[in-house]
Formats: C-alpha cells, structure tokens, sequence
C-alpha cells in the first residue's frame, strides 16, 4: 500500500506490459476482497503527475482475458484514489475502413461475453446502474485531440464488440457482429469499462488495430500481426506521454456522480457500513 495519491491508472493491453514512462517508480501489491490483482502494481511519477500502471494480461501476457480478475484490478485502482483510467487494447477491425495500424476510441460496446464477475453487486447490495454512454466523454475528447495533433489515424464513435475468448471469432460469428454494424472486436473491455463506471471512476479505451478479423478472408502471417502490434505499442506509448500533460487535475464530467444516478437496493441490516459491495470508502 501506499501514502500516495495517485492520479491517473493505466492498463496495459497486449504487448504493453511496462509503461517505460515513469520515474521514481517502485512496485506494489494490494489485496482486495476479490482476490489478486493481474500483477504488481508499478506507482511512481511522470511530469510531476502520480501514475499507476498495471499490465491486465500479467507481465508476461499469463492470464488469458477472460480470466482477468477485472475486479480485483478496479478495486486496486480504486484504492489506490485514482480518479481516470486510460486503457490501451489490441483489437482486430469489422470494417474495410478501419485498417490495421488505424487507432479506435469506442463510444460503445456490444457484450458477448459469458463467464465473467461483471458487478461489484452482491447478495443484499445491488447496483443497477446506467452505462448507457460507457466511457468518460472528457477524457474521449482529451485522446481525440491529442490524436489529431499527432496525425495519428483514428476513428471516433465506434462500436466495440468484447467476446468471451481465449478463442477467436468463426467466420459466421465475424460477419454476424459486422451485420449489427460493430466497428472492431477485441476480448478485454468488458466487464473492465463498467466495473470502473461502478467504482465511480473515469475511463477510457484507446483500441489498436493489428488486423482484420477472419470476415475479411484477409490471411496474415503471426509476423505481420506481431509487426502491426509492435507499431502500434510505439504509437501508443508515445500518446500516453502527451495524453497524461492534458488531463485536467479536476473532474468536469459527470463519472463521479455514477452511484447517485444509479439505482441501489439494498435488503442487507446495514445499508450504509462502510463500502458500497466492499468497493473503497472513497467510492
């Protein structure tokens, strides 16, 4: 644990398993009612801002996506105060346009996952609470900008398809997901992106395209993914740098006030003790 008040928490997707960012840094372990999080924590400062980076995939990419303990990993970040989360992922692409290499920022998402622990909701605490717009728009407008300055190939007002993994889509499966109009597919967004909505917490995804999924009948080689990803990390890092500089140290979005408008049962004795489903009190 720490002293700390951290500001801003990363997530590092695939083939983003050390921030190369911070100074000062040291690692740390939180436990949490949900058990361990993907990794250790690395905390430490860039530009006089406290950053906590934590890779979901483990630091050596051991944990396949759909056993991430997604809540376990909020939870720390909740802890640890942090108020805005950036979230890189690796994402293959449903439209012609959207070209490897070309960078997405989600305004939605489609769930097909199956097995996941998606709430901090438990038996006497329950949250219904809207995701109607998933993602923080001050922090969306914040990566569009900055995209833009750099040139970086982007697209705004996507569709996100999150499906169950380790497995890849079948061809069926790809073209029905592109008959709904989804924009790209990836495995990590969800229950992430709401859990951070629960725990009251900013957060946005920065989607990166290494390929075509398989409706395209496009075959690539491991190489070229491998290469496109590699690019895109470069990419990606290089964004964080100028995107942590632009957050504003004050929240003028409404992501803080998600438990208030959201609708909370309780039937357990004590509605009020201390946490809402264990989540930190600063929740």
């Amino acid at each position: 644990m720490t002293d700390q008040q951290i500001e801003i928490g990363i997530f590092g997707g695939t083939g983003i398993y050390d921030s190369g960012l911070l100074e000062n840094s040291k690692e740390i372990t939180i436990e949490t009612p949900y058990g361990k999080t993907s990794d250790t924590i690395t905390i430490g400062q860039y530009n006089d801002r406290n950053i906590a980076f934590l890779p979901r995939h483990g630091k050596k990419h051991t944990i396949p996506p759909h056993l991430i303990n997604y809540r376990a990993n909020i939870w720390a970040f909740k802890e640890l105060g942090i108020k805005r989360i950036i979230a890189p992922s690796a994402v293959g692409s449903l439209k012609e346009e959207i070209k490897p290499e070309h960078f997405v920022i989600p305004t939605q998402f489609l769930d097909f996952t199956k097995s996941r622990k998606n709430s901090f909701s438990e038996e006497g605490k329950v949250i219904h609470i809207s995701v109607a717009d998933p993602f923080c728009p001050e922090l969306q407008s914040i990566v569009s900008d900055n995209m833009k300055n750099q040139n970086i190939s982007m697209h705004e007002n996507c569709t996100y398809v999150c499906i169950e993994g380790p497995r890849f889509s079948t061809k069926a499966e790809s073209k029905f997901y592109r008959s709904i109009d989804a924009d790209v597919i990836g495995m990590t967004l969800v229950p992430e992106c709401q859990l951070a909505r629960e725990a009251q917490i900013c957060y946005t995804s920065i989607s990166t395209v290494t390929d075509y999924d398989v409706w395209a009948e496009k075959p690539v080689t491991a190489k070229e993914v491998i290469n496109t990803l590699t690019k895109n990390v470069q990419i990606t890092k290089k964004l964080l740098t100028k995107l942590i500089d632009k957050i504003p140290k004050t929240r003028s979005c409404s992501c803080d006030k998600a438990l208030s408008e959201a609708c909370l049962l309780y039937t357990s004795p004590s509605p009020r003790d201390a946490t809402l489903s264990r989540m930190p009190s600063s929740a």
